[in-house]
């Protein structure tokens, strides 16, 4: 074996554990070093993991052909949005989709330069990581490990790299949006959100979130300007296509109605597709979505506030700043609700939350965190070890690796 006894195994704990309380950041002043160098540590890892995907694994067509096609249709001069198709059926996301694609596809000699497509969505994915990792190294007390996690999946780089799914460039919005928030800077932080949402629909989720964090910082009444400013980038990117015709844009860009195919979905795919398409779950599911938002809001968002009422209540006044936990934990956490009481999700849409889970494993969830320190007794870093490593990490670590393999595994 590869320990000669058992006793040489014991012997070499302690040297691990010193490994850990190191790395992972357990002892007295470790915060300040790794925060130094553990962002550029994780970019450096993947400026190498990128070029080495590009060129070593092959591209697979699913959407980008369809997305060049329906924006071919919008260069033509078509503005009916019933009439922009693509292979895969009809153009289904709002304005700014159209306009970034068309981007892509003058680039792109019509799109038919693969290649140099992935090379943009590298870069995409780039900055993507850069901005999910300024927003976590805010994050007070946040172990290292939530950190590294963020880089780790296999799924995620297919979705940017090797797919060029509009869901990559709609979450870099997002957090290009949530970034700025947390600098203060909220009209153009909403100004990012509105794009986000003009990519895809998708980004509504955090929109209950955004709508409590706005509340609290600036109260109701001057909170009307900055979803004014939401509204108002809506309307101008939809202009051409509203001018023409306006419920034919509305109807295919953020249509609520719409039922994917059951042979695609990874969360309800033990259903029977007749239950999976009926109206019945349909409203069950959105019952339940609609009642964990208000639980949430009411129990968590703002029941430091005064509850729903007293945060939403006229009289109420907006504070001069938020903390990082308050601004992140309502946005993450009500996407992460749209999340579970979803119909369906397909394979792009895990880029939808995956880079939150690490926030809500190791902040937000204060019953593993309650769990985690049953496991450990009353061990604390540095004099816990390598059993308060385990403890404390195992869980979490396990959760995300068992949800990475569920979203790697085909339907």
């Amino acid at each position: 074996s590869f320990f000669r006894s058992r006793a040489e195994f014991f012997r070499l704990l302690p040297l691990v554990s010193r490994f850990f309380e190191l790395t992972l950041g357990m002892q007295k002043g470790a915060t300040a070093r790794w925060r130094a160098y553990l962002p550029a540590a994780v970019l450096a890892f993947e400026c190498v993991l990128v070029p080495l995907i590009l060129l070593k694994v092959p591209y697979t067509e699913i959407d980008w052909k369809a997305y060049m096609e329906e924006v071919a249709g919008f260069l033509a001069g078509e503005r009916d949005y019933t009439k922009l198709r693509g292979g895969t059926g009809p153009l289904v996301y709002p304005a700014g989709f159209v306009y970034i694609y068309s981007v892509l596809y003058w680039i792109t000699s019509s799109g038919a330069d693969i290649f140099l497509a992935q090379v943009i969505f590298a870069g995409l994915y780039l900055a993507f990581i850069a901005a999910v990792v300024a927003i976590y190294i805010r994050v007070p007390k946040l172990s290292p490990v939530a950190i590294i996690a963020l880089c780790l999946s296999r799924r995620v780089h297919s979705i940017f790299i090797l797919r060029m799914f509009n869901d990559g460039v709609a979450m870099l919005l997002l957090y290009l949006s949530i970034g700025l928030m947390l600098r203060n800077r909220w009209s153009l932080g909403c100004v990012l959100f509105s794009a986000a949402v003009s990519v895809k629909m998708n980004i509504l989720l955090f929109a209950p979130g955004l709508l409590v964090v706005l509340v609290q910082r600036f109260g109701v009444l001057y909170t009307v300007p900055k979803l004014a400013i939401c509204a108002a980038l809506q309307a101008v990117l939809s202009l051409p296509f509203t001018l023409a015709k306006p419920w034919a844009y509305l109807g295919r860009a953020f249509e609520l109605s719409r039922v994917f195919f059951h042979v695609w979905t990874v969360n309800l795919k033990f259903l029977p597709e007749g239950l999976f398409q009926s109206k019945a779950l349909a409203l069950a599911l959105l019952c339940g979505h609609l009642g964990m938002l208000w639980w949430f809001a009411s129990r968590r968002w703002c029941a430091r506030s005064g509850g729903l009422c007293g945060t939403f209540s006229l009289r109420a006044q907006g504070k001069p700043a938020l903390s990082t936990v308050e601004i992140l934990s309502p946005l993450l956490e009500s996407n992460f609700i749209g999340i579970v009481f979803a119909r369906t999700l397909h394979y792009q849409f895990y880029v939808w939350y995956f880079h939150s889970l690490p926030y809500l494993l190791w902040v937000s969830c204060g019953t593993l965190s309650l769990l985690c320190h049953s496991c450990t007794s009353s061990r604390s870093p540095p004099s816990g070890g390598w059993q308060w490593v385990v403890g404390f990490h195992g869980p979490r670590v396990a959760f995300l690796l068992a949800v990475e393999v569920i979203w790697n595994i085909f339907p």
